[in-house]
C-alpha cells in the first residue's frame, strides 16, 4: 500500500471546491464529516472565493478552476457550478488525474455524459454523481426488501418529485435560462432524481416511456424561458411493471416532495423523502411502518446509520454518507450502490427520452 493510500484511509483526502452556493457549502460540509482537508476553492471571480473560503474555512481561494486542477495538493474535485459548465470542468479535473464528484446534471447532452463516462474510465479515477437520496438509509432498505422478493413481483409504481419555489411568474434562477441550466429544468433538476430512485430500488431499468411537459410561463426576470416547468411520465420496466411519474416546481406547499410507491403482487412499499426515517409497508390484511432502526434493519441500511434508532436523520446525513463512500472507493473499496458516472449518463439518456417523447407525442424506447 503506498504512502498516498494510507493518507486516503486514514482520512485525510485533500479537497478542491468548485463553487460556492447551496451546494458548495452541502458538499463541503460532508468532506469535512468524512475526514477530509478542504485544501482549496474556486468560485465565480476571486472576491467571491476568498469569501467563500473564509465563511466555509478552506485553507486558500483561487482565481480560477484551472487553479484548482492543477493543485498538487488536491485529491477530489467538487463541482457545484451551473449545470452548462459541468461537462467542460468535469472534463478538464479529469484530465488533470483529479477524482471527481459533479453535480447533477453530470452534463445537458447525452453525448457529454458518454464523453466523460469514457474519460474517467480511461484516468482510472473515482468519477461519482451524488444521487444522494440512494443514501436514506431506508431507501436501502426499501432496496433490500425488493431484493429479497419480500414484495413479490413488481406489477405498478407510482412516483413524484414536487416542489413550488419557480410558482410565481417572477420566480427567477439561472435554471431557467437554457444556456445556464440546459434544454431541460424540471425533469434534468429533479426528474432525473425520481428516475434513479425508481431504478435503484427497484432494480429495473425504465424500458419505454411517454411523457408530456409545460412551460407556464413563456419569461421570467425579463428572459424568455425555454425550460419545462412540468414533466409527467407514464413508464414502463424491463419486467414490463407500469409507472406514473409526475415532476413539478410548481405545486404550492411542496417544498421537496420525492415519494416513491412500489407495488408487488405481495406487498406495496412507500418512501417519503421528507418523512426519512419510515417506510410505509402495505398489505392486503395489514399495513405498517417500519422505523429508522440500525439493529433490525438490512446491513447495506445499517452501515448508512451512524446515529442510534429515535435520532432523526435526514439530508445532510444522507449526501454524508455519499461522499463517504465517495472517499472510500478513492481508498481503493468499492462501496455498494455508489453513483457514478455511468449512472450520471443514464440520467441524461433518460432526459433526452423525455424530452422527445414529450416533442413527438408518442412512447419512446429508452437506450439501455
Amino acid at each position: 500500500m503506498t504512502t498516498e493510500v494510507i493518507d486516503i484511509v486514514v482520512g485525510t483526502v485533500r479537497t478542491g471546491l468548485i463553487g460556492g452556493g447551496f451546494m458548495g457549502r452541502v458538499h463541503a460540509a460532508a468532506a469535512r464529516r468524512a475526514g477530509a482537508r478542504l485544501t482549496a476553492v474556486a468560485s465565480s471571480s476571486r472576491d467571491r472565493a476568498e469569501a467563500v473560503a473564509q465563511e466555509l474555512g478552506v485553507a486558500r481561494a483561487e482565481a480560477d478552476a484551472a487553479a484548482v486542477f492543477s493543485a498538487s495538493d488536491i485529491d477530489v474535485v467538487h463541482i457545484c457550478t451551473p449545470n452548462a459548465t459541468h461537462a467542460p470542468l468535469a472534463a478538464a479535473a479529469l484530465a488533470a488525474g483529479k477524482h471527481v464528484v459533479c453535480e447533477k446534471p453530470l452534463a445537458t447532452s447525452v453525448t457529454d455524459a458518454r464523453a466523460l463516462v469514457r474519460a474517467a474510465d480511461e484516468a482510472g479515477v473515482v468519477a461519482a454523481v451524488p444521487f444522494v437520496y440512494r443514501y436514506h438509509p431506508m431507501v436501502r432498505e426499501a432496496r433490500a426488501r425488493v431484493a429479497s422478493g419480500r414484495i413479490g413481483t413488481l406489477l405498478t409504481l407510482d412516483g413524484s418529485y414536487l416542489q413550488d419555489w419557480m410558482l410565481r411568474e417572477n420566480d427567477d434562477d439561472w435554471r431557467a435560462d437554457a444556456a445556464a441550466g440546459g434544454p431541460s429544468r424540471a425533469f434534468a433538476d429533479i426528474g432525473s432524481h425520481l428516475c434513479d430512485l425508481v431504478e435503484f430500488v427497484t432494480g429495473e431499468r425504465i424500458a419505454r416511456l411517454a411523457a408530456r411537459t409545460r412551460r407556464v410561463f413563456d419569461e421570467r426576470g425579463g428572459r424568455r424561458v425555454l425550460n419545462e416547468d412540468v414533466a409527467a411520465l407514464l413508464i414502463e420496466t424491463e419486467s414490463g411493471a407500469l409507472g406514473t411519474l409526475l415532476v413539478s416546481q410548481m405545486a404550492p406547499g411542496r417544498k421537496n416532495a420525492l415519494v416513491i410507491e412500489l407495488h408487488g403482487s405481495r406487498r406495496s412499499i412507500r418512501f417519503a423523502q421528507e418523512r426519512p426515517e419510515e417506510l410505509w409497508v402495505g398489505a392486503r390484511k395489514a399495513s405498517r411502518l417500519v422505523l429508522r432502526d440500525p439493529a433490525t434493519a438490512s446491513p447495506d441500511s445499517a452501515r448508512l446509520q451512524p446515529l442510534p434508532a429515535g435520532h432523526p436523520m435526514g439530508y445532510q446525513d444522507a449526501f454524508d454518507g455519499f461522499v463517504g463512500d465517495v472517499y472510500a472507493a478513492i481508498a481503493g473499496e468499492q462501496p455498494d450502490g455508489l453513483p457514478t458516472f455511468a449512472d450520471g449518463l443514464r440520467a441524461a439518456v433518460v432526459t433526452d427520452a423525455v424530452l422527445e417523447s414529450a416533442e413527438r407525442r408518442s412512447w419512446i424506447e429508452v437506450p439501455s
